[in-house]
C-alpha cells in the first residue's frame, strides 16, 4: 500500500488536515489512536504493564490509568525505556496491519513523532503541516487549557520546526483559514493519487 506520512507539531492543525483527507475517502491510521488500542483491556500490552506495576495502575473499569503511568515514566527514565521497548513493536505491528487492510487508493500514517520515531522510512512520501511556533503555542494553550510554559516544554521535546521542514517532502502552511487548507489538501490529494497509481503498476 502506497503510504503518506502525515505529521506536524502540537497545534499545527494536523488532525484537521487528516479529517480533510478522510472526507476524500482516504484511510488514515493514527499512531496516537493505535498507541491507545494496544493497551486496552484484554491486550498483551496492558497485561505486561500490570505484571510489572500491579493492578493499582488500573481504573475501576479495568482500563489503564494513563495519568498514573505518565507519573511513573516521568520520574524514572529506565521505566520510560522499558515502556517504549514494550509498546513500540506492538504499535508498529498494529499500524502496519491497519495500513495493509486499507481499501482506499493510498493510505495515511498520521504520527506527531513521525520523524523522531523514524516512521518516515515506512512511507513513500511525507507531508508536514507547518505553522509558526507562536501560533502552535497559542492554539495549544487555548485547546488544552495549559500554560505557555507547559506548551513550550512540549515543543522542546519534539524535533525542531527547521529540522522537520528539512526532512519533509511536502509542506502545507496552516496559518490561514480552513478554506485555504481544504484547497491545498485537494491539490496534494490529486498528486498522491497519481503517485499511488504509478506505484501500483
Amino acid at each position: 500500500m502506497w503510504t503518506l506520512g502525515l505529521t506536524g507539531g502540537i497545534g499545527s492543525g494536523k488532525s484537521t488536515v487528516s479529517a480533510l483527507f478522510q472526507q476524500l475517502g482516504i484511510t488514515v491510521v493514527d499512531a496516537d489512536v493505535v498507541a491507545r488500542q494496544v493497551v486496552q483491556p484484554g491486550t498483551n500490552g496492558l497485561a505486561a504493564i500490570v505484571s510489572r506495576h500491579g493492578r493499582s495502575l488500573l481504573l475501576d473499569d479495568g482500563s489503564l490509568n494513563r495519568a498514573k503511568l505518565r507519573d511513573i515514566i516521568f520520574a524514572d527514565e529506565s521505566e520510560k525505556q522499558w515502556l517504549n521497548a514494550l509498546l513500540h513493536p506492538l504499535i508498529r505491528t498494529e499500524m502496519f496491519t491497519q495500513l495493509e487492510q486499507a481499501q482506499s487508493a493510498y493510505a495515511i500514517l498520521e504520527a506527531p513523532l513521525l520523524f523522531e520515531n523514524s516512521l518516515d522510512k515506512y512511507c513513500q512520501r511525507t507531508l508536514l503541516i507547518d505553522v509558526p511556533e507562536t501560533v502552535q503555542i497559542s492554539r495549544t494553550c487555548a485547546r488544552d487549557n495549559i500554560t505557555e510554559q507547559q506548551a513550550q516544554a512540549i515543543l522542546k521535546a519534539q524535533m525542531s520546526r527547521q529540522d522537520k521542514v528539512a526532512k519533509a517532502n511536502d509542506i502545507i502552511s496552516n496559518a490561514g483559514v480552513i478554506a485555504d487548507l481544504s484547497a491545498k489538501v485537494s491539490l496534494y490529494h490529486q498528486n498522491y493519487l497519481h503517485l499511488a497509481n504509478l506505484h501500483s503498476r
